[in-house]
C-alpha cells in the first residue's frame, strides 16, 4: 500500500499540492524534532562538524528520538521526515530539491506561495512552497550567514554566493512590495565547451572557428547581450581558448567563471559592510591587475567606471582581453561603453573617448535569449578602423530568422554576410590559418 508520503511525492509531480490533513503530521513530528534537537544537543559542537558529518549525526539523533518516543511510521515516510528535517536544519529547506536538479538554471521566488524556475530556458511555475515569509527569511538568513553578510531593515538587499557557487539575490521589505523575493542562478557542475554549444546550436561550425582564431591572435573581444542571453557562458567557452601558456586574471562583480586551466588567478568584488566602509571596486580591481604581470584581463561584466581602465589595459599591450556588457547591438554596445567612460570622471571630450574606444576593441559578439529560450549568437561584427582616425562596425557572420515551427521553435539560419574582416592577416600572422570559404554567404536551416 502506497505510504503517504508516496501519495505527496505523485501528487508534486503531477503540479499538485498534498492537502493540509495529509501534512499535518509530518509537520508536527518535523517541528517536534526540530525543537528537541534545539534543546537537548550541544549545537555549538554540532554545528562546528563538516556539513556531511553534520548531516550523519543529525539522522542518528532522529533516529534515536523516535526510538525513545516509541514512534513507529512506515519506512518511506521516516526517509521523508529526516530528509525534511536535515534540509530545515542544515540545508535550504524546501529549496534542497530544486537546488540538487541540474536541469534547473534559476530559482525566482515571488513570496511564501509562488515559485519559478528556468529549465531549458522556458519558466515554469513549481509545485514548491514555503510555510510563510518567516520560513523564506529563514532560508535567506542560512545563505547569507556563512559569508558575513546580513540582510534586515536597514539593509534590505543582498548578494551571495551557495558552496556550489550558484548566485543569490535577496530582497525584502520596505523595499519589496511582496514579501520576500529572492533570485538564484545556478551554474553548471562542469562549464559549457565549444562542443555544447554547437550542439545546442548556439552558433555554426564556422563562427566557432573564427571566434578561437580570434582569441587565439589576441584581439580584444567584446561579448553584448541581455539579461540570460549567454554572456557569462560564451565568455567562458571563449576564454577556455586561450593558450595555457598565458597568465589570466579574471575580475567579477560575483565569480562565476570556472576555467579549468593553469596559471589563471581571480579577484571578486565587495559590497560595503553596515557601516558603509570595505568596498572593494571592479575599478579598484582591474588597476591592481595591471600590477599582477597579466598576459590577458577578463572582466566579468562592465558596468561602470572600469570601462576605462579596462580599455586602457586593451590599449597598452594586455591584448586578447575580453568582457562583457549589457547592450541590445553591437552599436548599443559602443554607445554603452562610452557611457561608461564617462562615468568614470574624466573632463575627455567625447570624440577622444570615441577613439579611445575604437582602438581598443576590435570584434563585437551578439548574444539573445529567444522567445523559445534558446540562446544564439545573432551577429559577429568588427570594429574597421580607418587611417584618418574613423570607423565602422562590419557585420562578419549573422542568424536570420525565417519563422517558428508549430511547436514554438525558432527557426533561421547562420551565414557569413560576405564581408571578410580587417583583421584576417593578424589571424593568419598568428598562426591561425582560416579559409576565405567561411565568409562566402550560404544558407543552412537550424531550428527543424
Amino acid at each position: 500500500m502506497p505510504s503517504l508520503f508516496d501519495k505527496r511525492k505523485e501528487n508534486v509531480t503531477q503540479g499538485r499540492t498534498a492537502s493540509p490533513e495529509q501534512n499535518h503530521l509530518i509537520e508536527n513530528l518535523v517541528e517536534h524534532y526540530k525543537a528537541r534537537l534545539l534543546r537537548d544537543t550541544n549545537l555549538e559542537a554540532l554545528t562546528s562538524l563538516s556539513q556531511g558529518e553534520m548531516r550523519l549525526k543529525i539522522e542518528q539523533l532522529i533516529s534515536q528520538f523516535m526510538s525513545e518516543e516509541k514512534v513507529i511510521i512506515p519506512r518511506q515516510d521516516k526517509e521523508v521526515l529526516i530528509n525534511r528535517i536535515l534540509d530545515e536544519s542544515v540545508g535550504y529547506g524546501p529549496l534542497e530539491p530544486l537546488i540538487h536538479d541540474d536541469s534547473i538554471t534559476e530559482i525566482l521566488i515571488n513570496g511564501h506561495d509562488e515559485v519559478y524556475i528556468e529549465r531549458f530556458g522556458k519558466l515554469e511555475k513549481s509545485p514548491v512552497k514555503f510555510r510563510d515569509d518567516d520560513h523564506i527569511r529563514h532560508v535567506v538568513d542560512r545563505i547569507v550567514a556563512p559569508i558575513g553578510r546580513r540582510i534586515d531593515e536597514s539593509s534590505p538587499m543582498v548578494d551571495a554566493r551557495l558552496p556550489d557557487r550558484s548566485r543569490v539575490n535577496a530582497v525584502i521589505p520596505p523595499v519589496s512590495l511582496q514579501g520576500t523575493l529572492v533570485s538564484i542562478r545556478k551554474f553548471r557542475k562542469e562549464p559549457f565547451k565549444m562542443e555544447d554549444l554547437l550542439g545546442f546550436q548556439t552558433l555554426d561550425p564556422n563562427m566557432a572557428t573564427f571566434l578561437e582564431a580570434v582569441i587565439g591572435s589576441k584581439l580584444n573581444t567584446l561579448i553584448s547581450g541581455g539579461t540570460g542571453s549567454g554572456k557569462t557562458t560564451l565568455l567562458n567557452v571563449l576564454a577556455a581558448c586561450i593558450s595555457y601558456d598565458e597568465r589570466v586574471i579574471t575580475i567579477e562583480d560575483s565569480a562565476e567563471l570556472r576555467l579549468d586551466r593553469p596559471n589563471v588567478v581571480g579577484m571578486e568584488s565587495r559590497s560595503a559592510n553596515v557601516e558603509g566602509r570595505g568596498e572593494i571596486t571592479i575599478r579598484e580591481l582591474v588597476k591592481n591587475a595591471l600590477r599582477m604581470r597579466p598576459d590577458r584581463i577578463i572582466v566579468g561584466e562592465v558596468r561602470g567606471g572600469e570601462a576605462f581602465d579596462m580599455l586602457q589595459a586593451m590599449n597598452t599591450g594586455h591584448e586578447g582581453s575580453i568582457t562583457t556588457v549589457h547592450a541590445n547591438s553591437p552599436s548599443d554596445a559602443l554607445r554603452r561603453v562610452e557611457a561608461m567612460v564617462v562615468m568614470a570622471g574624466l573632463e575627455l571630450p567625447s570624440r577622444i573617448i570615441r577613439e579611445y574606444i575604437i582602438g581598443a576593441l576590435d570584434i563585437i559578439v551578439q548574444v539573445n535569449r529567444h522567445t523559445d529560450g534558446t540562446r544564439k549568437i545573432v551577429s559577429i561584427s568588427e570594429v574597421k578602423k580607418f587611417e584618418d582616425g574613423s570607423h565602422e562596425i562590419r557585420e562578419i557572420f549573422t542568424f536570420k530568422r525565417t519563422g517558428m515551427t508549430k511547436d514554438g521553435k525558432i527557426k533561421g539560419y547562420y551565414t557569413p554576410t560576405g564581408y571578410v574582416p580587417q583583421c584576417l592577416e593578424r589571424i593568419n600572422t598568428f598562426g591561425n590559418q582560416i579559409p576565405d570559404s567561411i565568409f562566402h554567404s550560404r544558407k543552412k536551416e537550424v531550428g527543424l
